[in-house]
């Protein structure tokens, strides 16, 4: 897969916009504050139909705009697709595919896939489990469509079980329709648990050869599962916790509670592991993550760097440009040292500044 090119209007910063890409790297570079972040964000809406940013439609309009527009052309394979994504402030945000309205963003994934890397993910080690669980999620909704819509009911019968938890302090006659919740979220979340467990599996065989190369062999990277129930025993858990969550009112049992481990050479990453050692699982990771893609959906993504390499030590560094020469890549950075003292090749760059980016030669 590869991004051909990509039009903005009244996006973020962006008046009008108009980019070409090439196939392999293209670099925006320039000061901060300059809206080289928001080309990537526009990309991965593209792909996606939501900010990587967790951002509100609203915020991403152009300021006293009342709507944006992204264009972005795709190939894959030979075939081209045009997308486009409508963004209103009062109306939800619109998406087509070479003109046609698609009602489900998971259309999408099938003909566009981004692996975004921010600063902000490499400390994906040591934050919250909910972090964890996020970067899970989004990758087996890109890879599964099964998955997404057992996720997606899994969620809403979530919401709808904690509302009547609630409802039973007032409401107790109520309760026989807790087993009916209860039912559902068994048969959902068992099949969540089931897709997990295979999703990491299939990840720690690529991460191990990645990290112990990445380290010169001195680590070697263990990622686990860690389901708050066992596919076996989470109806069984979530009967003896029924009373517990009558209580505090909320379901405190299911896969909207599990974790992912990483061991370097038996240690946890997550509680012992140095800055420099989680940085580099993250990297680890993400670069296991194209590998996934291109295994399982036989494609490869458009990998969208956002200032990491300069939260990188010279090693890193290397070994991440080095990963991807093949693959496209956008890259935002402040400056281009990095890419000469490597000697890197750089196929296309652009200079961004207030809102206006120039391609240089």
């Amino acid at each position: 897969m590869v991004v051909t090119s990509l039009k903005l209007k009244d996006f973020r910063n962006y008046d009008l916009l108009d980019l070409e890409f090439d196939p392999l790297t293209n670099i925006f570079y320039g000061d901060n504050a300059q809206g080289k972040t928001n080309i990537l964000e526009a990309l991965y809406l593209g792909g996606t139909t939501r900010s990587h940013r967790g951002t509100k439609d609203k915020d991403i309009i152009r300021f006293d705009k009342d709507e944006s527009h992204i264009e972005m052309n795709v190939d894959r394979g030979g075939t081209k697709y045009c997308i486009d994504i409508h963004i209103k402030k009062n109306e939800p945000k619109g998406a087509a595919i070479n003109k046609v309205p698609i009602r489900r963003a998971s259309e999408l994934f099938q003909i566009v896939n981004f692996v975004f890397f921010s600063p902000e993910d490499l400390n994906i080690i040591k934050n919250s489990p909910a972090e964890r669980r996020k970067f899970m999620d989004t990758e087996l909704c890109h890879l599964d469509s099964v998955y997404l819509h057992d996720l997606i009911n899994y969620n809403h019968i979530i919401g709808q079980r904690n509302k009547l938890l609630k409802e039973l302090v007032y409401r107790p006659e109520l309760l026989s329709t807790l087993d009916i919740w209860d039912e559902q979220l068994i048969q959902y979340g068992n099949k969540i648990i089931n897709r997990r467990n295979i999703f990491v599996q299939n990840l720690s065989e690529i991460l191990y050869n990645i990290h112990k190369n990445l380290t010169g062999g001195k680590e070697c990277l263990e990622v686990l599962y860690e389901p708050a129930s066992p596919e076996e025993d989470f109806g069984s858990e979530l009967v003896r916790s029924r009373e517990r969550d009558m209580k505090v009112c909320s379901t405190s049992v299911g896969p909207h509670r599990d974790d992912l481990g990483f061991l370097a050479n038996g240690v946890d990453l997550r509680v012992f592991g140095s800055q420099g050692q989680q940085r580099t699982a993250a990297l680890s990771l993400k670069l296991a993550e194209i590998e996934l893609i291109r295994s399982l959906v036989h494609d490869t993504p458009v990998l969208l760097l956002d200032d990491v390499l300069s939260e990188l030590d010279q090693n890193r560094q290397e070994y991440l440009l080095n990963s991807i020469h093949d693959i496209q890549t956008m890259i935002t950075c402040t400056g281009l040292d990095e890419f000469v003292n490597h000697r890197f090749c750089v196929n296309r760059i652009f200079k961004v500044a207030g809102g206006t980016v120039t391609k240089e030669n």
